[in-house]
């Protein structure tokens, strides 16, 4: 039986997804190639909140559903009040995103949405993709999904995990400043290890309240309930409110090499493919930019991945993946030094991966310590 075959399937409709059949659909060269993206799921849910902060408005445009140029961290000791100007930061909903992703690729005739579950991706001289009903071929996949290798190798790399629950919550009376957000509050903390608030204020009455983790392990659902129920009633000083939203996720902050799993024609994606920025989970931004990448590689007959890594950014996350590891309670000290020591532009710069040498050093030096030294010997090793 003939197959029915694509020149290009992309494997899982997310963020990685879903940007790369955009950023094809808008490329005139691409308008020829038939693209599928096969997914069991149809993406209609509000699963997550992606943020970024970004100078220019680029072509998301009216998708963002609140920004802000101002936050705040908190912690133990001070506040370290911030302007984010010339940035703003942006947060996106996820099902804003997927209805956008959607209304914009399903009037293309070369896009073809299969919803069903992908089983095997394997590699002859074309591409087969196995589904649970059905087999698919490809000149070329993209593939969201995770390798194994990561679950069974995880322990020879640096790994700690970004786990988090969120509650959007709605109140009665205005209480919040939604000029500004709390990117990072420490005063609340699950004993000695790197975990902290993150709010989000929409409007003077709703917000969304979260409870982070740099930890190796989760916890248990319970745990991040009390945790932000608490600093609702004692931080924010709130009693009555209804919550309307709940979203959580696990965010693997990894030396991982998932790069190594891309073969001549798969290419593996978003978090599967090393997408996800090890030190800090930004996912967003960091996508557009690999996405690009990707197209430019297409365009030129160069592997999708060629280049897709700045290796001295990778050397910085090893080094800051393995202080955090060793000395998780460090986090706060961490976090404390790198807002408080440091402009807005050299510190977002030098997350976006496009600071120069000497803004890399204002941040070393603004975290210069007995614990990053001992750590970039390591690293070395």
């Amino acid at each position: 039986m003939h197959k029915p075959h694509y020149d290009y399937i992309i494997v899982g409709n997310g963020l990685a997804g879903l940007q790369l059949a955009l950023a094809l659909v808008n490329d005139a060269y691409f308008s020829d190639k038939q693209i599928a993206l096969i997914d069991p799921d149809t993406k209609s849910a509000n699963d997550k909140t992606w943020s970024f902060w970004e100078t220019e408005d680029n072509y998301w445009g009216a998708l963002p559903y609140k920004t802000w140029q101002k936050a705040t961290i908190y912690s133990s000791k001070k506040q370290i009040h911030l302007n984010l100007a010339p940035y703003t930061y942006k947060s996106i909903r996820a099902l804003d995103f997927y209805n956008y992703a959607k209304a914009n690729l399903k009037h293309k005739p070369n896009i073809h949405f299969i919803t069903d579950t992908v089983t095997s991706v394997s590699e002859k001289d074309l591409v087969t993709v196995t589904t649970e009903t059905n087999s698919y071929t490809a000149n070329h996949v993209f593939d969201s999904r995770v390798t194994p290798e990561f679950s069974t190798k995880i322990k020879t790399h640096t790994t700690l995990l970004q786990h988090f629950k969120g509650w959007i919550i709605k109140t009665e009376h205005p209480v919040f400043d939604d000029t500004r957000i709390t990117m990072m509050d420490y005063r609340l903390k699950d004993g000695n290890q790197t975990t902290f608030m993150y709010v989000l204020p929409f409007s003077k009455t709703e917000a969304l309240v979260e409870f982070t983790y740099f930890t190796e392990n989760t916890v248990e659902e319970s745990t991040y309930d009390s945790y932000i129920k608490q600093y609702i009633s004692e931080f924010l000083k709130i009693e009555d409110y209804s919550i309307t939203e709940t979203e959580s996720g696990i965010i693997p902050m990894t030396t991982f090499p998932f790069n190594d799993y891309n073969t001549t024609n798969i290419t593996k994606i978003g978090t599967a493919g090393g997408w996800v920025k090890p030190s800090t989970g930004y996912s967003f931004k960091h996508t557009q930019k690999k996405v690009t990448k990707v197209i430019a590689n297409l365009k030129t007959n160069q592997s999708p991945s060629k280049n897709l890594f700045i290796s001295k950014y990778k050397f910085y996350d090893k080094i800051f993946l393995k202080v955090l590891k060793d000395e998780n309670h460090k986090g706060e000290w961490i976090f404390e030094q790198y807002y408080s020591k440091n402009d807005i532009n050299t510190m977002f710069r030098f997350l976006d991966e496009e600071s120069t040498f000497t803004e890399d050093l204002k941040i070393m030096w603004s975290l210069f310590s007995f614990s990053f030294i001992k750590a970039f010997f390591k690293t070395l090793k």
